[in-house]
């Protein structure tokens, strides 16, 4: 089976769009999102419709920090981030908020792990960026679901891979979009997907992940969409220019 695993979308439809349809070229038979569903972007409704459907067909959806303060915005604005939790709040339905608020925190299928952050606490929003992090969430995952070979996050916005080699300790692999990366089952793998909707490394393309589960690979994608568009509607709705800026690579 391969899962196409989809982070930090950020309410772009736009780069939603293009990562499912790329998915489905390469022959994904599964969808599973990794948080930030909203936030940032101008399309936080149909992003939200649009994963509701996949997932009463069988996609997997767990919640991200964002998620959370679309739901329970803040009150006042301390940062840039807030107003666009207040603006996403008031765009989403009663239905859509429900929804988003009772998506789980981590979610397994077979020997694999959905999470936003870390498995280690995921409620506390944990970055995994680097061996130690990427140890105890790998930990925090294998004491729970022994059975867990694969833990799959989002929330640091970058692709990122660890694997447990010799002696049990943790190696970083960085990985080259579009190669096929071996990932055997015998040893147990942590990633990071990137961010489909709001890359923050000076690209604009939409990133996700394909774990092909049969073949025992992992590839990363970089997918180009209009990001333009997506930056333009930001702009229109009227948040901060700096959402908007994200997307065009220039902040």
């Amino acid at each position: 089976m391969r899962i196409a695993l989809i982070a930090d979308i950020h309410s772009n439809l736009h780069a939603l769009e293009a990562c499912l349809e790329h998915a489905t070229e390469q022959g994904a038979e599964r969808f599973a999102f990794l948080g930030d569903l909203v936030g940032y972007g101008a399309y936080p409704a149909q992003v939200v419709d649009r994963i509701m459907a996949l997932a009463y067909a069988g996609a997997l959806v767990v919640k991200g920090n964002h998620d959370v303060m679309a739901v329970h915005p803040p009150t006042m604005m301390k940062q840039v981030g807030d107003q666009g939790a207040i603006w996403t709040h008031a765009q989403l339905s009663d239905t859509q908020r429900d929804w988003l608020s009772k998506l789980p925190m981590s979610q397994r299928f077979e020997n694999l792990l959905i999470v936003h952050a870390s498995a280690d606490s995921p409620e506390r929003w944990h970055y995994v960026r680097d061996v130690l992090a990427a140890q105890r969430s790998l930990d925090a995952a294998s004491a729970q679901w022994p059975e867990v070979r694969y833990v799959a996050g989002g929330h640091v916005h970058e692709q990122n891979l660890f694997y447990r080699g010799v002696g049990n300790a943790l190696m970083a692999f960085l990985p080259w979009p579009g190669a096929a990366i071996p990932v055997p089952a015998h040893r147990q793998w942590l990633f990071t997907a990137g961010s489909a909707g709001q890359p923050r490394d000076g690209k604009t393309g939409a990133m996700y992940a394909l774990l092909d589960k049969d073949k025992s690979q992992l590839r990363f994608f970089r997918v180009p969409y209009d990001s333009a568009a997506a930056a333009a509607a930001i702009r229109a709705a009227g948040m901060p220019e700096q959402f908007a800026m994200r997307l065009e690579g220039t902040v």
